[in-house]
């Protein structure tokens, strides 16, 4: 994992063209921890994000990348007439299908005002998966948070998804079961390490999850921390956010 560690936009635009790797390396994972998980992975983001099953949504999406998952987001978005916005870099965007429902912009988001300023108020569903780590290092954060909620229609909902919560996951490695899952995965006896109370510059924690809330709730939104299907691989250590506008 360490060579898919602290990743920035430039990264993933260097990854993507890296032809020796698959579709999941050059999203940042390991091909075990997304291949044969992405179907289940959709289902869970659906399920979340009904807007998607009813018909002519306005469809965004932060950071799609290039494995399987954005390519199930534009056959559905084919077969429910929607429109669909794919923002990412050019490298990425590249690998993806092209079709006249999807508008792709090349782009840091939410460094693209022309395509925000247009969408504003006008979006049904908003996507943002296993994104917000990256945005936390890139971007300033609730500059990315106000402007996401600008796009929202009324009733639009946006999924902050697969988000990796240092406490979370620190919860869990301090459990029983999380001493047994590790022990097991490594190979050990050795229980894992687990510090708490400490500062660990660049990692999203209780904290930020708890602010990302208060901000958009401050601003007249409903947010909710949701956990993901426990068949996701790392439903463990990960959770959502969902962001409704009333």
């Amino acid at each position: 994992m360490n060579r898919f560690a602290n990743l920035g936009f430039e990264d993933f635009r260097r990854l993507a063209a890296d032809e020796k790797l698959s579709k999941y390396e050059r999203i940042g994972f390991p091909d075990s921890y997304r291949e044969g998980f992405e179907e289940a992975i959709f289902a869970d983001i659906r399920r979340k994000l009904f807007n998607l099953d009813r018909q002519g949504q306005q469809v965004f999406d932060i950071g799609p990348g290039c494995s399987d998952l954005p390519r199930m987001l534009i056959e559905l978005c084919r077969e429910r007439t929607h429109q669909l916005t794919l923002v990412d870099s050019q490298e990425m965007l590249a690998l993806l299908p092209d079709a006249a429902f999807v508008e792709k912009v090349p782009a840091l988001y939410p460094d693209c005002p022309p395509v925000l300023e247009a969408l504003a108020g006008k979006v049904d569903v908003l996507l943002c998966y296993s994104v917000l780590h990256y945005v936390f290092v890139d971007t300033p954060l609730f500059r990315f948070l106000d402007l996401s909620l600008s796009l929202l229609s009324p009733g639009g909902q946006m999924l902050i998804g697969d988000i990796p919560n240092v406490s979370k996951r620190k919860r869990f490695f301090s459990s029983e079961t999380g001493v047994r899952y590790h022990q097991q995965f490594m190979q050990t006896s050795e229980p894992p390490v687990v510090e708490f109370n400490a500062l660990e510059p660049d990692q999203i924690d209780d904290s930020v999850v708890f602010a990302i809330l208060q901000r958009a709730r401050a601003a007249g939104f409903d947010a909710y921390v949701v956990p993901q299907d426990p068949a996701l691989p790392m439903a463990n250590r990960r959770e959502d956010i969902l962001i409704t506008r009333p």
